[in-house]
């Protein structure tokens, strides 16, 4: 009975302390959302139930184009971004020279707001930017970065410069957390460097992995503000995402519009969550 009390009680606490953060998610996240869910099923004329707004959506070509540029984008960037930070973090993890400045650095990106983010690009990849003048002066012609198929290109590179530091850090905890002697003893078998690489390093980073590519997934989805203030609401074809055409749609009023693209873009990130989640449990099981 005394642990009985003594549960609820701890439970009555736990509820107690995360009141306020469960009233703030239910108002401005959890109740909204299910409006919206709500609008999507919704006639925009009459109010009643009907399943044209989904059918609407899908054939729609803005929302086709808006769905495959931003499928693609996820699909090209997230393991570059995973790649690229793995080997920083198995660089800085050694005894280099300026290894603290160097993780400052990649840090640095993080704290810096976005707007201040993008008018250094702008700077670079204007018509009249840096990058440009640099290239005339070598003799190539200028390139309208911005307004051409390396639009994709450009923000792939503001989107790894963006969020690489955050992943490196994650990295850099999960080599941290190996034991030393597991390098040793393999070393006294020995295992070579790429045998060590694959049979410890990247063994023990699994969890780690798994983190970062979620991580990386949702972050791929956040790329509308660095793109919207770098090349306005109607970009380049290439670099029109999902974001675009919901904020195009928000703009224009057109609720349900909005509402059934949100609803369809939770789903899908659902899904790939749970196919990941399922692929970590499944491997974990496989290495145990």
């Amino acid at each position: 009975m005394k642990l009985q009390r003594l549960s609820r009680k701890e439970l009555l606490a736990a509820f107690g302390f995360l009141a306020p953060s469960l009233a703030g998610f239910s108002l401005f996240y959890l109740i909204p959302f299910g409006q919206s869910i709500q609008y999507s099923f919704q006639d925009r004329l009459v109010g009643s139930f009907t399943l044209s707004n989904y059918k609407e959506l899908l054939l729609s070509s803005s929302f086709q184009k808006a769905a495959s540029n931003t499928f693609w984008f996820t699909a090209i960037s997230v393991p570059i971004l995973v790649v690229v930070s793995l080997l920083l973090a198995l660089l800085l993890n050694q005894r280099v020279f300026f290894r603290n400045w160097l993780r400052t650095a990649y840090v640095l990106p993080l704290v810096v707001p976005v707007a201040s983010i993008v008018l250094v690009w702008q700077i670079l990849f204007d018509w009249n930017g840096t990058l440009n003048a640099v290239m005339e002066h070598f003799g190539f012609s200028r390139q309208d970065w911005m307004k051409s198929e390396w639009a994709g290109f450009v923000i792939v590179l503001v989107y790894v410069w963006k969020n690489i530091g955050y992943n490196v850090i994650l990295f850099l905890a999960g080599l941290q957390n190996i034991p030393d002697q597991y390098y040793e003893i393999a070393g006294l078998e020995g295992a070579g460097p790429v045998r060590k690489l694959f049979g410890i390093t990247l063994t023990y980073l699994t969890p780690t992995t798994f983190l970062v590519v979620l991580m990386s997934v949702l972050n791929s989805f956040k790329v509308f503000r660095e793109t919207y203030l770098v090349a306005g609401a109607y970009p380049h074809d290439r670099i029109y995402m999902l974001q675009h055409y919901m904020n195009n749609m928000f703009l224009s009023l057109d609720i349900q519009k909005v509402s059934s693209a949100a609803v369809l873009m939770a789903l899908c990130m659902t899904g790939l969550m749970f196919v990941l989640f399922r692929t970590e449990r499944i491997f974990r099981s496989y290495m145990e």
